[in-house]
């Protein structure tokens, strides 16, 4: 395990979007996530406050990414899945203090 400058960003959004949401996080330079099927338990009266309609099943996709990809990920997910788009997504992170198994990526190097 390495201590290392990762965060893990969660995004979630109503079922069958969570492809789009890692299509624009690849755009900016991730490498991959993992997508979990999951069930939203909002109450209808948390609904009609948000003024949302409820969409019970989500997804959850999970990226390990480079702290300074954060905030970048973090803005392009909102501006196009957040809670006003028909994905109706949240996305947050959380600092990760050790990661094991990550490969770095090879530092391309210019030919001669």
């Amino acid at each position: 395990m390495t201590t290392n400058n990762h965060e893990v960003i969660f995004a979630i959004v109503d079922s069958g979007y969570a492809e789009d949401v890692m299509d624009i996080a690849r755009e900016l330079g991730v490498r991959g996530g993992t997508i979990l099927n999951a069930r939203g338990v909002a109450n209808q009266e948390a609904a009609a406050f948000f003024g949302i309609t409820l969409h019970t099943e989500k997804e959850i996709l999970m990226m390990v990414v480079d702290k300074a990809l954060r905030d970048t990920v973090l803005n392009a997910i909102y501006k196009e899945m957040g809670m006003s788009k028909k994905a109706k997504g949240i996305a947050f992170s959380l600092p990760v203090s050790d990661v094991a198994g990550l490969v770095k990526e090879p530092e391309h190097k210019e030919e001669e």
